[in-house]
């Protein structure tokens, strides 16, 4: 049989974003309740399916648990072959299922009632056992499938997948779950260095940060940044304060015009005022400065403006904020 694949594929999506659409309207005070049910628990949040739909329950429960709500998933079907030990009166079980009367259901649900925990219900049927067992019905039924035999499940998967979501993130900004929170369960993720690391934590210190005097010679101050390795050198005067800072581009830029550059006091070629950051700053603040202002280099200072490091754009590069 002959189909128009482009066609087919965009009916496909009408169909599943139909049945996200639709869940529109059932973002009621049910929704309310089952979020107010997973605020109020003292426990974790269990999150429960099987087959298709048990994947969407184990991405939901990810989503949880990095968002702030302890989570984990549990199998229907492995619930009544001793999981069901993970459940406590204290936790808050969310089933997804279709269909809502499976045999595992059957057995599961009765359970979780002795156990005594609260139950909400994403389900494509409210009137199945598992909606009358469930505290909580969230309706998450489509009008159809997109698969054409109506047996895969498609749009329905889809709109469990929407409804969870839809919770997770509601709960997040309840929890008042910030940009730094995200970061600290993403420690190895990019977001979780742009967020987590400090200019203290990467900036270059001790022999690694040349610190001269306003009155060195030119010619000394480049033998002390060669010998750190590093792009530039901090100006300080008398009292240890920042004066300027001394880089490759000053360098350049008088070698130009002055053929006895070397023999000047510093103070006279460097850049004075240069920006500066401070050590508890948050590093991708600091490659913001360096990007806006074009500048390989900046000071770190403490309270009293006296140098404490010194930033290169290339330790940020090194770690992997760009």
């Amino acid at each position: 049989m002959k189909i128009n694949i482009l066609k087919r594929g965009k009916e496909v999506l009408d169909i599943e974003a139909s049945a996200i659409k639709s869940l529109k309207r059932r973002i009621d005070d049910k929704f309310k309740e089952a979020l107010n049910l997973i605020l109020k628990t003292k426990g974790r949040v269990i999150v429960s399916g099987m087959g298709k739909t048990g994947i969407v329950a184990q991405k939901f429960s990810a989503t949880l648990a990095s968002t702030g709500t302890p989570s984990l998933f549990l199998h229907t079907a492995e619930a009544i072959h001793g999981d069901l030990g993970r459940v406590t009166f204290s936790d808050v079980v969310i089933i997804l299922s279709n269909s809502g009367s499976t045999e595992d259901l059957k057995k599961f649900l009765p359970l979780l009632k002795k156990i005594g925990c609260k139950v909400i219900a994403l389900t494509g049927n409210t009137k199945s056992i598992l909606g009358k067992y469930s505290d909580v019905v969230l309706d998450v039924s489509v009008e159809k499938e997109a698969c054409p035999l109506g047996l895969a499940p498609t749009a329905s998967t889809t709109a469990s997948l929407a409804m969870s979501d839809a919770l997770a993130v509601c709960l997040l900004e309840l929890k008042g779950f910030k940009e730094r929170d995200f970061a600290f369960f993403h420690p190895g993720g990019a977001l979780g260095r742009r967020l987590l690391l400090s200019v203290s934590d990467i900036m270059r210190k001790g022999r690694d940060n040349p610190i001269v005097r306003e009155d060195e010679k030119v010619s000394g101050v480049l033998v002390k940044i060669t010998q750190a390795r590093a792009g530039s050198a901090t100006v300080v005067d008398k009292s240890g304060k920042l004066t300027g800072i001394f880089t490759d581009g000053d360098l350049r830029r008088n070698l130009k015009t002055d053929t006895r550059m070397p023999f000047r006091k510093i103070k006279e070629v460097m850049t004075k005022n240069p920006s500066v950051v401070h050590e508890n700053m948050l590093a991708a603040e600091a490659m913001r400065i360096l990007q806006e202002k074009r500048i390989d280099e900046l000071p770190v200072v403490d309270k009293k403006r006296c140098p404490v490091g010194l930033l290169d754009v290339q330790d940020l590069l090194k770690a992997g904020l760009v």
